[in-house]
């Protein structure tokens, strides 16, 4: 029998079904990038209401999709952290109502270790522990020593913006579209990567895991508009354009890259499980592949639909189900970062 998993921590509403053996019988994403676009970037208080009207429609679609009854439903899954306070509070909200109208289980579940464990689904019995795991997306860039799915100690990550959210402002200081990072990887296809020599912060420094993309922000910032120059001044186009997102990119890569060779030094591991939007970029696979030969370690990164928010990582509360454990209607959200533990209970929660 199914579960059904909710996942509603930023601004995708989606709902996925999965069976015991972590197949995906459905998946479906409602995107409201064309509504944040405006914005070129996540509006809490609309991000919130879009869920509102969109849950039930994309939770009636899933199960169809799976072709199950309702009652069919073993469990219900939702992501309760990290994550914008009100989008959490709605996916909780109807997984509380669908578990309490089907008499079943409710279970949450950590949204980063989901993004991890969205390898588990991609490439099955090759997803071992421990391993390193790196997560970047718009709003966490960690790497963590993944002991088992549940168990990630958390190694390091940005001090500042996410990979991500640096790729929004990025795109947005270059005259682009929203989302940030596919459009900044379009306008560095032709560019030449080494135009710009953009600073890699903290890179160097091999006594922390740490990393840090504002300054590299700023640096893009003045590269466009130097001191002095009127705030109107209108962006680069063509080829100087080109030049500056494929040299912003290379940075970027280039940074995580340093960190997560360290943590794979430290850790010994011989496996590096990745998740997270920014993960679906070319660049960043291609050279986590090639870092990965270079030291004979084996490298899993999902398909790119399952690296952006989706439900179908909510196969994760298997794990929890399977040591018998779940939470009562009164489970709680933890918004905010991604520092703790995947297997704390969540507030409310209870265990066996």
């Amino acid at each position: 029998m199914p579960l059904l998993a909710i996942e509603t921590t930023c601004d995708e509403t989606a709902a996925a079904v999965i069976d015991r053996a972590r197949r995906v019988l459905s998946s479906v994403v409602a995107s409201q990038e064309a509504l944040h676009a405006a914005w070129r970037g996540v509006v809490p208080e609309l991000a919130a209401r879009a869920h509102v009207e969109r849950i039930v429609p994309v939770i009636d679609e899933a199960v169809s999709r799976a072709g199950v009854s309702r009652g069919a439903i073993e469990a219900v899954a939702v992501a309760v952290r990290p994550g914008l306070v009100g989008s959490l509070l709605v996916g909780v909200a109807a997984a509380k109502g669908v578990a309490a109208a089907l008499g079943c289980p409710l279970v949450g579940y950590d949204h980063v270790a989901a993004h991890l464990y969205a390898c588990r689904i991609a490439h099955g019995d090759r997803a071992v522990w421990p391993a390193v795991g790196l997560v970047a997306s718009g709003g966490h860039t960690s790497l963590f020593h993944v002991r088992s799915p549940l168990d990630l100690e958390r190694l390091g990550g940005t001090i500042d913006d996410a990979a991500g959210e640096a790729f929004d402002k990025a795109a947005a200081l270059l005259g682009l579209g929203y989302p940030g990072g596919p459009a900044v990887e379009r306008a560095a296809t032709g560019g030449d990567p080494r135009a710009h020599r953009f600073p890699r912060p903290l890179a160097g420094d091999r006594d922390r895991l740490d990393m840090s993309f504002s300054g590299l922000k700023t640096a893009l910032r003045y590269r466009i508009r130097p001191p002095g120059a009127p705030e109107d001044r209108p962006p680069p186009e063509g080829r100087a354009r080109a030049d500056l997102a494929a040299s912003f990119q290379q940075a970027v890569v280039d940074t995580i890259l340093a960190k997560v060779g360290l943590a794979l030094e430290r850790t010994g591991c011989r496996v590096l499980m990745v998740g997270g939007g920014v993960a679906a970029n070319t660049l960043l696979r291609e050279a986590l592949e090639d870092l990965g030969r270079r030291r004979r370690v084996a490298v899993l990164v999902p398909p790119r639909e399952l690296c952006t928010d989706n439900a179908a990582m909510g196969a994760i509360a298997w794990e929890r189900l399977e040591r018998g454990e779940n939470d009562g209607l009164e489970l709680d959200i933890t918004p905010g970062t991604d520092r703790r533990r995947a297997d704390a209970p969540p507030p409310g929660g209870k265990r066996p």
